[in-house]
């Protein structure tokens, strides 16, 4: 991922009146449009071979959405993805053709093409991972143990990166909470910065061993800290100084010092 934040802009405000420093981020998304409806399969536990097309259109366009008001930096092949994703959408909802009894025949499922294509490269990604895995075990199979390293650090289950869907997903949860609360009291101006959360993450980390991703966003955040935050976190995973992780997928997202 990359974030590049500019703050040579001059500060605009948002729809609350609260001033914001423009940050412009630019996300290098090494998953594909393909990465992400599989992702959302999986989140949704959705049979591949049976693609619920107007459900997953849905969610496709609110991760498609989220982007974009982050205004994150992706590759047009998103922007392809959802028009086909529509495209079948509106080819199901069309009534079946009349067909006499010399005509009949099967009617290609309009997601069939698309089914293909996930599952190909579902397959691809599998055996991706285990030679990845086969590599890792490798490097460690003739490693001499650091007697500065406790055995039990060792052993510990190791932790995997977080993908940017997992990012965004656990990002919508805090901007929804925020969101409802924000519609039933009135929120007073606030001015933020992305360096200002950035350093509060970095401090945080300084004296945490590991951060809750949640923790990052307190119940009352308003949706522009949240915002401002998340970039600033974005920013930090891209220059290395931090690295997003879980125990398991889908599992709670937690922040470490690299």
């Amino acid at each position: 991922m990359q974030a590049d934040s500019s703050r040579d802009n001059p500060r605009s405000e948002n729809e609350n009146g609260a001033s914001v420093e423009p940050c412009n981020v630019r996300l290098d998304i090494f998953e594909g449009p393909l990465d992400l409806l599989l992702y959302l399969i999986r989140k949704e536990e959705i049979d591949i071979y049976d693609i619920p097309i107007a459900r997953i259109t849905e969610q496709y366009l609110h991760y498609l959405g989220m982007m974009r008001m982050l205004n994150l930096t992706f590759a047009g092949e998103f922007v392809a993805m959802a028009a086909t994703l529509i495209f079948i959408k509106s080819r199901m909802l069309l009534p079946p053709e009349e067909r006499t009894e010399e005509e009949e025949e099967p009617i290609e499922d309009p997601r069939a093409e698309l089914v293909m294509q996930l599952v190909e490269y579902k397959q691809f990604k599998e055996v991706a991972e285990d030679l990845e895995g086969m590599e890792s075990k490798q490097q460690v199979t003739f490693q001499r143990h650091d007697p500065s390293v406790p055995l039990l650090e060792m052993v510990e289950r190791p932790l995997s990166d977080v993908s940017t869907f997992d990012l965004l997903s656990a990002f919508s949860v805090a901007l929804e909470r925020a969101a409802k609360k924000e519609a039933i009291h009135e929120v007073p101006e606030e001015e933020v910065t992305v360096a200002e959360r950035i350093q509060m993450i970095l401090n945080r980390l300084r004296k945490e061993k590991e951060i809750l991703f949640h923790s990052l966003f307190p119940e009352e955040a308003s949706p522009v800290m949240i915002v401002v935050t998340f970039l600033a976190l974005l920013e930090l995973i891209r220059t290395k100084r931090a690295a997003a992780v879980q125990r398991r997928p889908f599992a709670e997202i937690r922040i470490l010092a690299t």
